[in-house]
């Protein structure tokens, strides 16, 4: 894990396009800013932890019937 020391106004830039600027000290609390493009994800480590467990459980799930769709055929035995 990288470390860095920034003070209010300072900013750190991610592979040339993803920007984070501390906005704001308050207290123990850090208030971040963020300039990234649009294609990029940003979730909170908890929301994500979320996501990728709820992912996981689907992808395990697979004893979950599956409906079969049948074909139906003309009565000349042609689809």
């Amino acid at each position: 894990m990288l470390y860095l020391t920034r003070k209010v106004g300072e900013a750190v830039v991610i592979n040339n396009e993803i920007e984070v600027r501390v906005v704001e000290l308050r207290g123990r609390t850090v208030k971040l800013g963020f300039v990234f493009p649009q294609h990029a994800s940003v979730l909170r480590e908890e929301v994500f932890a979320e996501v990728t467990a709820a992912n996981r459980e689907a992808v395990a799930t697979d004893d979950v019937a599956v409906p079969t769709i049948a074909v139906a055929k003309d009565p000349e035995g042609e689809r």
